[in-house]
């Protein structure tokens, strides 16, 4: 029997946290419910979740400063944030700390849910394309695909859940040009129409773990007017 998804939901409002949790309960997820960020970071620590929805304005620790140390604990266990802070700086902040995608507030179930079951297609999608002890390396660069874990020069990188499949997706493919929106449809999955400016966000941050202080585009490389590709030589 395959067990049910286990969430944990870190929302301080009591009434759309209740919603939240039947709601989901209703699509099939077993849900933990934490109204405090310093809390939940100990119900995070104790128990395996395959997904964690995170509100930033929390009690006892803050969202942005929970969403970091949990990214410390597991650089692979998706992030979804929800939260009123609609802005786009919000946004990119959450990104670049970690989450592997944002909703704001007002909150629409049919959409959270949505979302919820797109990210754990995309998991399971590049799960089935894997072999399972596949290992790719590419110059300086190792994937364990199996482990979800990435090397430069032996030394191991600390990247999300989002980060990993994009860089996996761009190594597996050098030499071929992605657009914002392609990379949207071949990683985050269809249905993210519009979140193209996650895309810039996430490389970003992935050039910055996997480059050091080496080239900006040592590996992904930027085309410009078109959009990125991996280096074809490695």
């Amino acid at each position: 029997m395959i067990r049910p998804r286990h969430l944990l939901v870190v929302e301080d409002d009591p009434e759309l946290a209740q919603l939240t949790r039947l709601h989901l309960e209703d699509e099939g997820f077993r849900v933990r419910v934490v109204g405090d960020g310093r809390i939940a970071l100990g119900v995070a620590r104790g128990e395996d979740f395959d997904l964690i929805l995170l509100d930033l304005n929390l009690p006892g620790l803050d969202g942005l400063d929970l969403c970091r140390a949990l990214r410390r604990r597991s650089t692979t266990v998706p992030i979804l944030v929800v939260t009123a802070r609609g802005s786009e700086s919000d946004r990119i902040l959450g990104l670049e700390i970690g989450a592997d995608d944002y909703l704001s507030k007002p909150l629409s179930l049919l959409e959270l849910s949505a979302r919820v079951r797109a990210m754990f297609r995309r998991v399971d999608a590049l799960a089935e394309q894997e072999e399972p002890d596949a290992t790719l390396v590419r110059g300086d660069l190792e994937i364990d695909r199996a482990r979800r874990l990435a090397r430069v020069r032996g030394n191991p990188i600390e990247l999300t859940a989002k980060e990993f499949d994009l860089l996996n997706h761009f190594a597996s493919r050098p030499g071929r040009v992605y657009t914002r929106g392609e990379l949207v449809d071949c990683v985050w999955g269809p249905g993210y129409a519009g979140y193209e400016h996650t895309v810039n966000s996430h490389i970003n941050r992935l050039r910055a773990k996997i480059n050091g202080n080496g080239p900006r585009q040592q590996f992904i490389e930027t085309v410009w007017g078109v959009g990125y590709r991996f280096h074809e030589s490695l």
